[in-house]
């Protein structure tokens, strides 16, 4: 293994296929990337805990562990941004991969020039820190106190919901005095309706703004596209331990998209 790259995007390719490491390597060259290939879920964390990439691909079909587990340990150890990759197209194994950690589910045979988009996309959006570098200790008295929770204020460029606390800078989640680890697209997910309070935020919207495209934008927003934000969105409040049924923090506004509750609870 190589010394860990400095100055330069890195991108680790964990995939078994030789053509498609092949062909993936090539788009990420062509993107201005350093790429580390690994044929083997083991590998390829090796590969992530040294080079530290900003951008992972993975497949699901591994050597010894699969992609899904993989996923779930990655995310112990870096923010790196991931890409699943595969042949599985069910509803199903996207669910599965998205909930294990992936940032974005592409379905092989893949278009390069799709793949290219979603990595420009995700370059626009912010990492979160490396969970290795944070204490697990941390709670609100690490982060500068907010005004109030009894309504959702912008505020030392953080945002406040209720109990939920939300830093731009230093990208940390707290409810009450407990630290949510969020992967970046969750994150991102709960800036967004933050920022949007009680206005609702269709799928296409959320979608779309995931990618760098501001409300308001256009662009084109799948079926798939739209489910994979229902599943960011049911992690996003497992996590922060919300309910679809009797919501605290996010509401589903049946048929169009999501929005925050009502800040007082009297106004439910």
């Amino acid at each position: 293994m190589s010394e860990r790259v400095t100055g330069a995007l890195v991108a680790v390719i964990i995939e078994d296929d030789v053509d498609v490491r092949s062909l993936l390597d090539e788009v990420f060259r062509a993107a201005g990337f350093r790429t580390i290939l690994a044929g083997s879920g083991l590998e390829g964390l090796a590969a992530i805990e040294e080079h530290g990439p900003v951008i992972t691909t993975l497949d699901i079909n591994l050597p010894g562990i699969d992609g899904f587990e993989v996923a779930r340990r990655i995310r112990r150890i870096s923010s790196t941004f991931i890409i699943m990759l595969s042949a599985l197209a069910d509803e199903s194994d996207v669910v599965l991969g998205l909930t294990s950690g992936a940032d974005e589910y592409l379905v092989k045979p893949f278009r390069p020039r799709e793949l290219r988009a979603r990595i420009e996309a995700l370059l626009r959006r912010p990492r979160s820190e490396d969970p290795r570098s944070v204490p697990a200790s941390r709670t609100v008295a690490d982060v500068p106190p907010a005004p109030s929770a009894d309504a959702t204020v912008l505020t030392w460029r953080g945002m406040v919901h209720r109990d939920l606390s939300l830093d731009l800078d230093t990208r940390i989640v707290l409810v009450g005095q407990r630290r949510i680890d969020l992967t970046p697209t969750e994150f991102e997910l709960l800036a967004a309706l933050l920022t949007a309070q009680r206005r609702v935020c269709s799928k296409a919207e959320l979608a779309l703004g995931l990618r760098g495209i501001p409300p308001g934008g256009t662009g084109h927003v799948s079926e798939p596209d739209k489910r994979a934000i229902e599943t960011h969105i049911a992690n996003l409040r497992r996590k922060i331990g919300d309910s679809s049924a009797e919501p605290e923090y996010i509401e589903t506004v049946r048929g169009v998209g999501y929005r925050l509750t009502p800040a007082d609870d009297d106004t439910r």
